[in-house]
């Protein structure tokens, strides 16, 4: 992130200046300028003021001067000090709450729900939404179940503690007893139980090496697959996205250039997953990077908002992704609501 720390702190007027410059942005897309201040300042201080107290934000590099404008807008690090000391996070209305939870009720499909709570929170929001199926790699081994399907097929069902069940279809070849499928059953939760299914990724090789299982080959062929038994990274199921055209809408983007970046990070879902992935990097209840702050080139003209889901250990990320001047004192409180409302129908 762009760091606010180490430096000389704003006076109260240069934060209240500060204030309405990101205020009126947000809602605007328009720079400001310091006329328009003088109007709405508390203190009815002059333009001419202002426009000096605006000058002493440029010079510290919270504020840019656009050529075409008399006006300011504000750059990251002036969002940043915004983000962390003067922004007032704002409550959802009430209509907005029973949206959401009459939505997300506990009679739909788990995959259902959460593509359904991408599209809410594109909806309410504005913004491109973004939920991830939970990471299955952190939730704790339950126990494996082996169901023979057919004579070459083995449907294998992985339950965690959470309650989330993974089901993979393998290859075996030739048919395998059943009382053979439950003592390899046995031996897999007697080995595997507790641990994370990354763990079991990373070590299942070791764990299974004083088992024999020349006769039927299984345990062979679970090594040779422990990467779509116990983490696939190719899950088409893994990101969920909605509200592109609410971005698109967005005056900051009606450029052929940035509108060509809109569609080219919505069409690869990788640099989605990157950004949020390292949001989990902050361990924090909701994170905000804002344009030079995200890691990705094409990101670096947006501003992002996440929260994490969990249960029982096992956690996915709900975010926002839109221009930098977001009004992230509602889109906080909206991620957040929508994270804590995913978990508790996944809970049951």
């Amino acid at each position: 992130m762009v760091s606010t720390e180490n430096k000389t702190p704003l006076n109260e007027r240069e934060q209240s200046v500060l204030r309405h410059v990101v205020y009126n942005y947000i809602q605007t897309a328009v720079p400001v300028g310091s006329r328009y201040i003088s109007k709405h300042f508390e203190d009815h201080l002059s333009p001419a003021t202002i426009r000096n107290v605006m000058a002493d934000l440029e010079e510290r590099g919270m504020l840019s001067h656009p050529h075409t404008s008399a006006g300011r807008v504000p750059t990251d690090l002036g969002y940043r000090y915004y983000v962390d000391y003067l922004m007032e996070i704002k409550e959802l209305t009430s209509r907005q709450r029973e949206e959401i939870d009459q939505q997300l009720n506990g009679n739909i499909d788990p995959s259902e729900m959460l593509r359904e709570s991408s599209r809410l929170l594109g909806k309410i929001s504005r913004q491109l939404s973004v939920v991830t199926s939970p990471q299955m790699g952190s939730g704790v081994f339950e126990k494996a179940e082996l169901i023979p399907l057919s004579g070459s097929k083995l449907l294998v069902v992985i339950s965690v503690r959470s309650g989330l069940v993974r089901t993979i279809m393998l290859e075996v070849g030739a048919e395998i007893q059943r009382h053979t499928l439950d003592d390899i059953s046995r031996i897999l939760n007697e080995r595997l139980n507790g641990r994370t299914l990354q763990e079991i990724r990373d070590t299942f090789s070791d764990r299974m090496k004083e088992f024999q299982d020349e006769k039927t080959g299984l345990i062979r062929l679970f090594i040779d697959s422990v990467d779509q038994l116990f983490i696939d990274v190719k899950d088409r199921e893994r990101i969920h996205i909605a509200g592109a055209q609410n971005i698109i809408d967005q005056p900051e983007f009606i450029s052929p250039k940035n509108f060509r970046s809109v569609v080219e990070m919505v069409e690869n879902e990788d640099i989605i997953v990157h950004l949020l992935e390292k949001h989990d990097e902050f361990q924090k209840d909701f994170v905000i990077t804002i344009g030079n702050e995200n890691d990705e080139e094409k990101a670096k003209n947006y501003g992002i908002v996440t929260a994490t889901y969990e249960l029982e250990g096992v956690t996915g990320r709900v975010g926002v992704i839109g221009p930098k001047r977001m009004d992230y004192s509602k889109l906080v409180p909206l991620v957040d609501h929508v994270a804590k409302s995913i978990a508790k129908m996944l809970a049951g």
